[in-house]
């Protein structure tokens, strides 16, 4: 693990920590944040603490022809619970995925500095943001980074059941031609029930 200068550069991946950190400190500007994409490094550290990078071993990924979908999920898509935008609000979701309460969590990752830079992602075209809705609110949603041939999520938040589990299938059941791999980055019951997978970071890095 290495700090990190002015110079646009990361670490070779044997440089990364057994707990995932590839380099610390840096910057969030757009140039550093598509270089980290492009290498599979992401950012994620706590308010008040340097900026940490990490590139997991094991990676937490997804193939969409492994998406697995339940027999209950199947009911709420054939009752037209939820209806999906893509883009639509951006901001409102990584606002609403950073006051979701997660178990264990004091506080959440998503600070204004990193709204900010994922913002600026976005308007140029390099993130984008899924929201689902029920009866015209935001009930759930997710946001992530656009890959040549992959899509890296960052975070999802559902306010009423079952609403990033439908936001997600959409997702992938939609762009199944267009995503080798949906980087889920580490591990979570969550989107393992839908399928998502561990493989070594060796066989990840061919995605790249």
């Amino acid at each position: 693990m290495k700090p990190l200068t002015d110079e646009l550069t990361f670490p070779d991946y044997s440089q990364t920590s057994h707990s995932g950190i590839i380099a610390y400190g840096g910057d969030l500007s757009v140039e550093r944040l598509q270089l980290a994409y492009k290498l599979g490094i992401f950012p994620w550290f706590n308010e008040n603490e340097p900026i940490l990078w990490w590139f997991p071993n094991p990676r937490f990924v997804l193939f969409p022809e492994d998406l697995y979908v339940s027999k209950s999920m199947r009911k709420v898509f054939r009752q037209e619970e939820f209806q999906f935008t893509e883009n639509q609000a951006f901001e409102e979701v990584m606002q609403n995925c950073r006051q979701i309460h997660r178990p264990g969590q004091k506080g959440s990752w998503i600070t204004d500095e990193m709204i900010e830079a994922y913002v600026k992602l976005h308007e140029l075209g390099l993130a984008k943001s899924i929201e689902v809705w029920q009866n015209g609110e935001l009930v759930g949603g997710f946001y992530g980074v656009e890959g040549k041939r992959m899509f890296c999520g960052e975070s999802m938040f559902a306010k009423v059941a079952n609403a990033s589990k439908a936001g997600f299938i959409q997702f992938v059941l939609k762009n199944k031609d267009r995503y080798e791999l949906i980087d889920c980055q580490v591990y979570t019951d969550h989107l393992a029930s839908l399928g998502a997978i561990e493989i070594p970071s060796e066989e990840f890095i061919q995605y790249l």
